[in-house]
């Protein structure tokens, strides 16, 4: 992509870069309004059957991946045009989703500046080897890594690993400001529970937010693992790296009925996202089609995006992702040093989008 191409690509998108108020206003109310009266009518439910309660309770567990997109817009400082107005609504926010707001903004901008840099990886990314580095990994380096992208573990664990476990905690030389921002964030989801435990009983508690919680994460989660984890994705060295090309290649078009797509807020156009990180949630669809260079950008569907479960390392000769079996030619070999000498263990599995 010529620096031509790349400059009149910014320019088209900038254009959507504009927080809309009323808008932003509105999707408060018919987001955080339905996810307390559907969490209210699952616990109501429990009164007649709890098969009753289980469908509420994942509709409810839509709309809260629905406010982690919010949040997530929050982040980017692009859902107001105010500065205070986003931390304010990104920390409440961030208490309802579990996530502390300044730990996860600054994890999260850092993915936007590496995305698909095989030299930068290790910061609110998935963990990933490529074929070289996992034929010339120890044999407990390559089981852990087996477990971790196991699907099983990543979908099922991982929601409890990342949510209530690992955001509990701050990293290693955190700011002040962070720190803090992860002690209300916890205090703000203790105090939540323990008023709706007290309000309903931690029985029916536990019973309508165990749904709530682990289907939000899961999908949460996979929404991450899916649109950068693709067949014809897009991961370069350092010096061949490109951040548009990144943002357009690296980032899919997930492109989902009209009622999940409402539900995720558009976070499926996450070339746009990823492009410009600034244009709210509300203007991705409008800066795809307005934009015909985005229009090429790898789509995948829910029956395509499955495939991705296969997925296992990434291949760099072929620019392409393969499975374990296409290692074992690379393992027979004599080891040789990864061409990624910097790779290492991810701090977070989910950076959600």
């Amino acid at each position: 992509m010529t620096q031509s191409r790349i400059s009149k690509l910014k320019q088209d998108v900038a254009a959507f870069e504009r927080s809309d108020t009323r808008k932003s206003v509105w999707q408060i109310c018919n987001t955080m309004v339905p996810l307390i009266v559907l969490w209210y009518s699952a616990y109501a439910a429990l009164s007649v059957s709890y098969w009753l309660t289980l469908p509420i309770a994942i509709v409810a567990a839509g709309f809260l991946v629905r406010t982690f997109i919010l949040f997530h817009d929050c982040c980017h400082q692009s859902f107001f045009r105010n500065r205070l107005a986003n931390d304010i609504l990104g920390t409440i926010t961030g208490i309802l989703t579990l996530v502390p707001y300044e730990q996860w903004k600054r994890s999260h901008s850092i993915h936007h500046a590496t995305s698909g840099n095989l030299d930068r990886r290790g910061t609110g990314d998935m963990w990933l080897l490529t074929v070289d580095e996992y034929a010339a990994a120890s044999i407990w380096r390559r089981i852990a890594y087996r477990i971790y992208r196991n699907p099983l573990v990543m979908f099922g664990i991982g929601p409890i690993a990342v949510f209530l476990i690992e955001y509990r905690f701050n990293r290693k030389g955190a700011r002040r400001k962070e720190r803090i921002n992860t002690w209300v964030t916890n205090a703000g989801a203790a105090a939540l529970y323990a008023l709706l435990c007290w309000a309903v009983g931690w029985q029916a508690f536990l019973l309508v937010q165990a749904p709530v919680f682990f289907v939000s994460g899961l999908l949460g989660i996979w929404l991450f693992y899916v649109q950068h984890q693709f067949e014809d994705s897009y991961f370069e060295n350092e010096e061949e790296w490109n951040y548009v090309q990144a943002a357009v290649e690296g980032s899919s078009y997930y492109k989902l009925p009209r009622l999940l797509q409402w539900i995720t807020g558009n976070i499926g156009f996450h070339h746009v996202h990823h492009l410009s990180p600034k244009v709210p949630n509300y203007h991705l669809e409008q800066a795809h089609l307005a934009t015909p260079p985005l229009q090429k950008a790898t789509t995948i569907t829910i029956g395509t995006s499955l495939k991705s479960l296969r997925f296992r390392l990434w291949d760099e000769d072929s620019k392409t992702f393969v499975g374990y079996r296409a290692s074992r030619k690379a393992i027979r070999k004599p080891a040789q040093p990864a061409k990624s000498a910097r790779e290492k263990l991810p701090r977070t599995s989910n950076s959600v989008t």
